[in-house]
C-alpha cells in the first residue's frame, strides 16, 4: 500500500536522480562517498552534494542516520515504487486518471507493441493467480 505522505511527493530533478541512482545502487553512503561515486559522471562540490541530499530529504525520498558525526544516507524507497508514484502522477495528470488512456497512448505513439501489452497482460494475470 503507498503511504500517503510519499504519494504527494514533489518530482525529482535530473541531478537528483542522478544521486539518487546512486544511492540505489550503493546504500548507506556518506555525503563523499556519493560525490566521489558520481564525480565520473557530474564533478560536484562536497557543498553542492550536501545541498542535493538535504533537498532530497525534505521530499522524503532520502533519510539519514548519523554515525558519529557523519550523515549516512539511505534511499526511502526502491527505485520500483518512487517510479510508480512518478507513473501515477503522469496518469493522474495527463491522462485524467485512466491508466488505459496511458497505454493506449502508448500502443498508439508505438512505445510500446501491441505484442509486448499482451505479454504484459499475460504476466499480470500470471501474478494474480500467484497470489489468490
Amino acid at each position: 500500500m503507498l503511504n500517503i505522505r510519499r504519494s504527494g511527493r514533489k518530482p525529482i530533478t535530473p541531478l537528483e536522480q542522478l544521486i539518487m541512482d546512486y544511492l540505489w545502487a550503493h546504500p548507506r553512503c556518506t555525503a563523499e562517498t556519493c560525490r566521489e561515486g558520481v564525480a565520473a559522471r557530474r564533478a560536484l562540490k562536497d557543498s553542492t552534494i550536501r545541498t542535493i541530499l538535504r533537498n532530497l530529504e525534505e521530499k522524503n525520498y532520502v533519510t539519514h542516520d548519523v554515525d558519529g558525526r557523519t550523515f549516512v544516507y539511505r534511499a526511502v524507497d526502491t527505485s520500483r515504487n518512487v517510479a510508480v508514484q512518478a507513473a501515477k502522477q503522469l496518469i493522474d495528470r495527463f491522462c485524467g486518471g485512466s491508466v488505459e488512456e496511458l497505454l493506449v497512448g502508448l500502443v498508439d505513439n508505438q512505445v510500446l507493441k501491441p505484442k509486448q501489452l499482451r505479454q504484459l497482460a499475460e504476466k499480470i494475470a500470471a501474478r494474480k493467480e500467484k497470489k489468490a
